[in-house]
């Protein structure tokens, strides 16, 4: 059985909406006195904790020794001065969902959520702790949360923030990375690096979630649609708390709107279309630079993500 066929079978048998007092013996250390959202909008999403494994310290090989992934399929590019470029393929970020990594001295969490397609990367650092993340196991608004292994918090993916526990209202620090395919990594950072593959019995380079991202309506998510008659599913751009329409990008190629500079360039592959990740219909290669060519932090989510965060954002819809 698929994954995906499995997390729907699993949600029908799950209770809609968990409580504390569901996840005690799971979370003996978690601090459930304190909480930013109501307990009603957080359920499981199938697996248990940890039953999707978060990754520390992955093993790295040289760009031109990787003869595993297809041209077209999507990678995180984390580019930081004192480093070697890295990049960090989807194909194995779908079944981790989490990397936990230091690059040029920094610690970072390598992330991505593949029901809202949140590909975000954060600083670990904080209050003068270092922290390392894992699976929690439970969703909000279909998007991971995340939890830390020092104090057990529960932290929401899509926007970097404890929502539960000791770190409630901490917002992490998110880093200026991007999606692109591997063929746009490699050619630009040939003396680069690439994440070599986990140690795990996965089926790396497929998805699990085959036909996902052109379904009517997002798994596990009860709450409103995107206004303007955008589709749920429609990839948007996300700065801040603004949202380019990715239809409007790829259509217009490049955008320049309010310090933003967005560009599109044809190339890189769905990670949740078809079952080979590297043969999914074309999304495009999106770069987001200030008006002095430095990236700037983004997402590419989903639109009803987008709208379930920040619903009073803005939709940067043109004219």
């Amino acid at each position: 059985m698929r994954l995906f066929a499995f997390l729907i079978a699993v949600s029908l048998a799950v209770p809609a909406a968990a409580t504390p007092d569901r996840w005690r013996n799971a979370w003996p250390n978690t601090d459930f006195t304190r909480t930013a959202v109501e307990f009603s909008e957080i359920m499981s999403g199938g697996p248990p904790r940890d039953g999707i494994p978060a990754l520390s310290d992955p093993g790295f090989i040289a760009v031109d020794l990787e003869t595993r992934l297809d041209p077209t399929e999507p990678v995180i590019a984390v580019e930081f001065d004192g480093a070697e470029p890295r990049a960090y393929p989807l194909r194995y970020l779908t079944w981790h969902e989490i990397v936990n990594d230091e690059v040029a001295g920094v610690p970072v969490a390598v992330t991505f959520c593949p029901l809202c397609n949140s590909a975000i990367t954060f600083d670990r650092r904080v209050e003068g702790e270092i922290l390392t993340f894992g699976v929690s196991g439970m969703l909000r608004h279909s998007d991971m949360v995340m939890y830390d292994r020092e104090t057990e918090s529960w932290w929401q993916q899509a926007i970097g923030r404890g929502i539960v526990g000791h770190h409630m209202h901490t917002d992490l620090v998110t880093l200026p990375t991007w999606m692109e395919s591997w063929e746009e990594f490699r050619s630009r950072n040939p003396n680069g690096l690439v994440m070599d593959e986990p140690g795990w019995r996965r089926p790396y380079g497929t998805n699990p979630y085959v036909g996902y991202d052109s379904s009517p309506r997002p798994f596990l998510y009860n709450g409103e649609m995107p206004p303007h008659d955008i589709p749920p599913l429609v990839r948007v751009v996300r700065v801040g708390d603004r949202a380019w329409p990715l239809t409007r990008l790829a259509e217009e190629g490049q955008i320049e709107e309010d310090g933003v500079f967005l560009s599109w360039t044809a190339g890189q592959a769905s990670a949740l279309d078809t079952n080979r990740i590297g043969e999914g219909r074309d999304v495009g290669n999106i770069r987001v630079r200030d008006g002095q060519g430095a990236d700037l932090p983004h997402d590419v989510m989903f639109a009803f993500a987008f709208h379930a965060f920040w619903p009073d954002g803005d939709w940067m819809l043109g004219q």
